[in-house]
């Protein structure tokens, strides 16, 4: 018999497979943000292997639907990217609250993984702050590289300084232990330096 986590996972990995935009990894070319959710799941697994199943589900749909809302449907300016931001987590956590239930949780259940989605009471909120250290790993280990290329060195310190200040001391812990090369590297100890 099929557990509600095995079918409301398995509801987000579909969804995850029906991006458009697409990243090669071992030579295989697989929808980004299938492989983002994995990634972000094999994080979870190094920084709270315990953690329970609305976590899981939480950080494996974090960018659930993302690529639907591009970035470019908001000004281009700081304050559109927080509008961005604040409806991308809203209308995700609404999308996947309803897989939950679908899947055979109930409200309390489901509403949790609402609220972690939506990173409520990030700070003072433990599990919450276990997802923002696997979304800042990720950026990390997986986008850092192509997003600093693309900006001046004086942007990336600042977004690597921002970075850092969202991350627990285990998530400073694992983010060093990421293999960081030629100039990503060189930024990084510059930005943890001054």
């Amino acid at each position: 018999m099929t557990t509600p986590f095995e079918k409301a996972l398995s509801a987000i990995d579909a969804a995850h497979a029906l991006d458009p935009n697409k990243t090669t990894i071992a030579g295989k070319e697989i929808p980004y943000e299938l492989h983002y959710a994995q990634k972000c799941t094999a994080y979870l697994q190094k920084r709270a292997s315990d953690a329970p199943e609305y976590l899981a589900l939480a950080i494996r749909a974090q960018h659930f639907r993302r690529w639907e809302v591009p970035r470019s449907s908001y000004p281009m300016t700081r304050p559109g990217y927080h509008a961005w931001r604040t409806y991308l987590k809203k209308r995700q956590a609404e999308l996947v609250t309803s897989i939950c239930f679908e899947s055979g949780y109930d409200t309390e259940f489901a509403e949790r993984v609402g609220a972690l989605i939506r990173k409520e009471d990030l700070k003072q909120d433990e599990e919450t702050q276990v997802l923002e250290d696997v979304a800042c790993l990720v950026f990390l280990d997986d986008q850092f590289e192509a997003f600093e290329r693309e900006h001046d060195e004086e942007k990336i310190v600042g977004i690597l300084r921002k970075t850092w200040g969202k991350m627990t001391a285990r998530g400073h812990e694992l983010a060093l232990g990421i293999p960081m090369e030629g100039r990503a590297g060189e930024v990084l100890q510059k930005a943890l330096k001054e």
